[in-house]
């Protein structure tokens, strides 16, 4: 038998939610006469997203848990990618933790260098054979 997933582990908590909320854009209206079904609650969309951003698992693993469903977490993501509220939230959060904490601004490091590497060989190397 598979192992059950305790969903109330994963799940935002109210104080974080009050913080998230306000970032997120007021979905479109719907139209009653069109029909389908009703938009699943944004916070338990988030619950979704970030219960795959946590584990690493693929969004069509998040259909066992039941929490939300795979398709409609990843539009959520998309959507919200866009929107730019994960960029929003990780301003807000080093915001909040320089506030608390502190962060020492005047020494960041960054690599992101994609280049050849400079003992990396002759061009003209003789070719191997296989």
């Amino acid at each position: 038998m598979g192992k059950t997933i305790r969903t109330n582990q994963w799940c935002i908590s109210d104080e974080l939610w009050k913080k998230m909320e306000p970032l997120i854009p007021k979905p479109p209206l719907h139209d009653p006469k069109v029909g389908g079904r009703p938009r699943v609650p944004d916070r338990q969309a988030m619950n979704g997203i970030l219960f795959v951003l946590r584990t690493g698992c693929q969004w069509n693993a998040l259909n066992a848990t039941g929490i939300c469903s795979s398709s409609t977490a990843h539009l959520r993501f998309q959507e919200w990618t866009r929107a730019g509220v994960f960029l929003k939230l990780w301003e807000r959060g080093l915001k909040e933790y320089d506030e608390m904490k502190g962060i020492n601004w005047s020494w960041q490091a960054m690599d992101g260098a994609i280049t050849k590497s400079p003992l990396g060989g002759e061009k003209n190397r003789s070719k191997p054979y296989r």
